[in-house]
């Protein structure tokens, strides 16, 4: 088996994608279809928002070049087809969590 390190940034960004599929926001960024700011669980007075977690065009290319990240619809366009996980990817999170 080979060992393929990854960056902090790759590694969010893996994790990002194995809790859904990831479509395309202005800015170039990318994230869960419908996101939306929650509120931490523990927070009863809903004062302190958690930001949207969201990776960029750039990290998402490169998980996509290792095999990590693949697009879901190939008959849509490259820019707006959301990206999903693949096996090698969901494989490498289980060996290197």
């Amino acid at each position: 088996m080979i060992s393929l390190e990854l960056t902090p940034v790759q590694i969010r960004g893996l994790k990002l994608a194995k809790e859904g599929n990831l479509f395309p926001q202005p800015a170039k960024k990318w994230t869960h279809e419908n996101a939306t700011v929650t509120y931490a669980r523990t927070d009863r007075f809903k004062e302190r928002p958690q930001k949207i977690r969201f990776l960029t065009t750039t990290t998402l290319n490169e998980l996509e070049e290792l095999g990590f990240l693949e697009r879901s619809h190939l008959d849509h366009d490259v820019a707006v087809d959301p990206r999903g996980i693949t096996m090698a990817g969901k494989m490498w999170l289980m060996a290197n969590k």
